[in-house]
């Protein structure tokens, strides 16, 4: 197991990124250079010796909201949605192990020949042992996103963070790419996310968090160094927990 940096200031994260994520430039699918270049990224992470739950999305390969608005069963299309984060879950293992991280995928939706089933203690006993363990098929529901799933997961592994990485860097009071005068915020309380409708996450996962203390962290996964500049206690993105205000 990779020995713990003092300068880390998080002993167990889970980190919640898009599927859309490993398509790169392409317009749907996995580029397989995007996931070679990610599992290098969390290697270093890895030698920080801090334990790393993955929950992917499947936005790259199905959009069960997107296919239920074109008249798909929305229960189905949720469970589509679901298996592709399994496709994803396999890819990210896979480069990952390829780059020396041993690697656990454990799916809330059973398939033995796949994968190992979500089994909480299990998850955890991997993480002490240094393996990095990804969580897929959601929550195992329909009607939850993976955000959710996210919550979920870090709220019953005990992580320190949920970090939440986007494509840009931090929640704005606006959409920056249209509106000028939108200002990025350092700090929100969970009731500011939730009252003022602010598109970080889905109501449901920021309620699971406030109700369990696990901070959100929003930061540009796109901007090399940014993950353990976040693991290092640095001022990336924005911060979300049960502090007063909004600065």
């Amino acid at each position: 197991m990779a020995k713990r940096s003092g300068r880390v200031r998080y002993r167990r994260v889970v980190l919640k990124m898009s599927g859309e994520f490993l398509r790169g430039t392409q317009g749907h699918g996995i580029d397989p250079a995007v996931v070679k270049s990610l599992a290098r990224r969390l290697k270093r992470v890895h030698r920080l010796g801090v334990q790393v739950g993955i929950v992917i999305g499947g936005g790259n390969i199905f959009r069960g909201l997107h296919a239920h608005a074109g008249g798909l069963d929305r229960t189905a299309g949720d469970y589509m949605g679901m298996l592709a984060t399994v496709i994803n879950g396999l890819a990210l293992q896979g480069a990952l192990e390829r780059a020396g991280i041993p690697t656990r995928v454990q799916t809330a939706i059973e398939m033995h020949q796949v994968a190992e089933p979500y089994i909480r203690r299990r998850a955890i006993r991997h993480l002490e042992k240094g393996r990095m363990v990804i969580f897929v098929g959601g929550t195992g529901n329909p009607y939850f996103s993976t955000d959710t799933a996210a919550a979920l997961r870090a709220s019953e592994i005990g992580a320190d963070v949920l970090l939440k990485a986007t494509k840009v860097d931090g929640v704005y009071s606006g959409d920056p790419v249209t509106d000028r005068r939108a200002r990025r915020y350092g700090h929100l309380a969970y009731l500011d996310v939730l009252t003022r409708g602010l598109k970080v996450m889905d109501a449901t996962a920021v309620s699971l968090c406030m109700e369990n203390n696990v901070p959100i962290i929003v930061f540009n996964l796109g901007v090399a160094g940014n993950i353990e500049r976040v693991l290092k206690g640095g001022r990336v993105g924005t911060l979300i927990n049960s502090g007063n205000g909004s600065r």
